[in-house]
């Protein structure tokens, strides 16, 4: 790799470190190829993605970045794990480790906080993006609808009136 391909895989690292909403840090050693793809096709699915860069070029990135403080996890064989959303690449991370035990998950930031293992597993537990904008939209919705069943309920009233009315004088 010559200085212009380093210099371009550093400023790409500094773009993911800064636009990510989490970074997950893991060790992958002994995970064969099919299941370095297994871990990227769960994290592509998910919304991520998984990138493995020499530590020397990822610490260089860190420099200067809010998560700065995971530079200390780069070392031996590491994988970054990161989503925009701030869940995502957490739960997907945990989820592979907990199936495959090669996979050891280090730690990892959310923004500017750094995060051990407990923390990612902590961050993991927490609802999605979708899940809280679905629960959000419930929220709204509920009162609207019962507004809605609220003024419609006397016409049904009026109209279930009427035609026992009805029924009763064709009788």
């Amino acid at each position: 790799m010559d200085r212009a391909q380093k210099e371009a895989l550093v400023e790409e690292l500094g773009q993911i470190f800064e636009s990510s909403g989490v970074v997950v840090v893991a060790h992958y050693a002994g995970l064969t190829v099919a299941e370095m793809q297994d871990l990227r096709a769960r994290m592509r699915a998910a919304g991520g993605s998984v990138r493995v860069a020499k530590n020397k070029l990822a610490k260089i990135a860190l420099e200067g970045k809010p998560c700065a403080s995971i530079g200390d996890l780069l070392t031996g064989m590491t994988v970054l794990s990161y989503s925009e959303d701030p869940v995502a690449a957490a739960k997907v991370a945990i989820g592979y480790a907990k199936d495959n035990k090669k996979f050891e998950i280090l730690g990892g930031s959310m923004g500017g906080t750094a995060l051990n293992p407990d923390g990612v597993k902590a961050v993991s537990e927490l609802p999605s993006r979708e899940e809280l904008i679905a629960s959000v939209v419930a929220c709204i919705g509920a009162p609207a609808s019962s507004i809605a069943g609220a003024i419609g309920a006397p016409a049904s009233n009026i109209a279930g009136i009427l035609s026992t009315l009805e029924e009763r004088e064709a009788a």
